[in-house]
């Protein structure tokens, strides 16, 4: 059952094609005229969908695009857009407001096309009857499955004001993690990348100048300086070669990594070895495990489809394989605590915190302290990370480009001592 439920998980990603919009103009039931724009993939699919809401089309065309961009406002929707629009849905519902109505306003206010087009796509599918879980399901780039299953709880169970609050803060402490994440790797991969190319700026412009004053000095030179001479020599007749090997070398990774599922798992096998890093990536997949079986499980969700959603939000595969092997085993009548151990994965902190929810029946809020705690910690360890490495980089930067100048000057330094 778990290697079914693992497949499952394994998805290929899923190309939507971006549906244009049209403007239309036409007659209501009461025989006014009326006009608008509405996304659709064709003209026959956008006079469905008009005639579905009492309009007889008499004009529909394609809205022509922008000349060079200006006025589109179209930008990339992004998981953090989704995130915001989340918690205005839970904000209005909350506050009364119809669900189609909330709908045309936060897209009638967004400032990105593209969104205000998914929006009105939405809204348009809402007005004809769909329920909103399969509104959203027309759309997987933007609303995963998760999403989309906790929308449809909150749907049967006549609580989608309230489901939609816990996926508002769902989406937010996803997305803060990310950032923390990221800036815990961002930050001294670009210092890093700064100074491979201030050095090789050194070598292959600084260093021949001052090789072309030794070459009149008519002295042997320090060792040290021959040694970074011929690495200027090498940088100069062939770094065209290192750049494009570069190119190439992480096209090709990146390429086999999306393609391959089992480079994907050693990736993520191997960096939860590394020192540092891969204890808060360990931290950040123990609270994302945390988060979303909280989250899911408060909604009505079942434990054992909570833990499938689990899995593939834990973003490692390692802890992927555990949770399913978790699921396995609770389907089979075992406690998840139990589970849980026998997988020798999970701090023992978060399997008695577990053992404990089960045993008063308040596992969701168990696993929600869980979460706040990692997510501390997570928080805590890059600031730790970041403080770390600041004196490390600027140390590693002073020894290469010191040590440069130091070889160019040698020379100088001997003959100054014969003189």
């Amino acid at each position: 059952m778990a290697t079914t439920a693992k497949k499952k998980l394994a998805k290929k990603k899923i190309k939507v094609k971006e549906q244009e919009l049209f403007v239309w103009r036409g007659v209501n039931r009461k025989g006014k005229n009326v006009s608008g724009e509405l996304p659709a993939n064709n003209i026959i699919e956008l006079k469905a969908q008009l005639r579905k809401q009492g309009v007889t089309p008499s004009r529909v065309k394609k809205k022509p695009k922008p000349l060079f961009g200006i006025g589109g406002g179209d930008k990339p929707i992004k998981p953090r857009d989704i995130a915001v629009i989340t918690r205005q849905i839970a904000t209005m519902l909350g506050a009364g407001v119809p669900l189609v109505q909330t709908i045309q306003m936060i897209g009638s206010g967004h400032d990105n096309g593209k969104m205000r087009r998914l929006l009105a796509d939405i809204e348009t599918k809402l007005s004809s009857g769909i329920p909103l879980s399969d509104c959203l399901r027309d759309h997987p780039l933007y609303f995963d499955d998760l999403y989309c299953d906790l929308v449809a709880s909150g749907e049967q169970s006549g609580a989608l004001e309230t489901i939609y609050g816990r996926i508002a803060t769902y989406k937010e402490k996803a997305e803060a993690l990310k950032s923390k994440i990221k800036k815990a790797m961002v930050y001294p991969i670009a210092v890093l990348v700064v100074a491979a190319i201030v050095t090789s700026i050194l070598l292959i412009f600084v260093v021949p100048v001052f090789q072309d004053i030794f070459e009149g000095f008519g002295a042997e030179l320090p060792g040290f300086t021959l040694f970074v001479i011929a690495i200027s020599e090498f940088m100069q007749a062939y770094w065209y070669f290192g750049l494009a090997g570069i190119w190439l070398a992480l096209f090709l990774f990146k390429r086999a990594h999306r393609n391959s599922q089992k480079l994907r798992d050693s990736v993520d096998k191997n960096i939860l070895k590394l020192p540092v890093i891969g204890d808060l990536l360990e931290k950040a997949a123990v609270a994302r495990y945390a988060r979303t079986l909280s989250t899911t499980f408060a909604a009505g969700v079942p434990l054992v489809d909570a833990l499938e959603s689990a899995a593939g939000a834990s973003g490692n595969a390692v802890f992927r394989d555990a949770i399913l092997e978790v699921r396995a085993e609770v389907t089979s009548g075992m406690q998840m605590n139990l589970a849980m151990r026998n997988c020798k994965i999970f701090p023992d902190m978060v399997i008695q915190m577990v053992a404990i929810g089960e045993e008063s029946g308040a596992v969701d809020d168990m696993l929600e302290k869980v979460a706040n705690v990692y997510e501390q910690q997570v928080d805590d360890a890059v600031d730790g990370l970041t403080a770390l490495l600041e004196p490390m980089i600027m140390a590693v930067l002073g020894v290469v480009i010191g040590g440069l100048i130091i070889a160019m000057y040698l020379p100088i330094f001997e003959i100054g001592k014969i003189v």
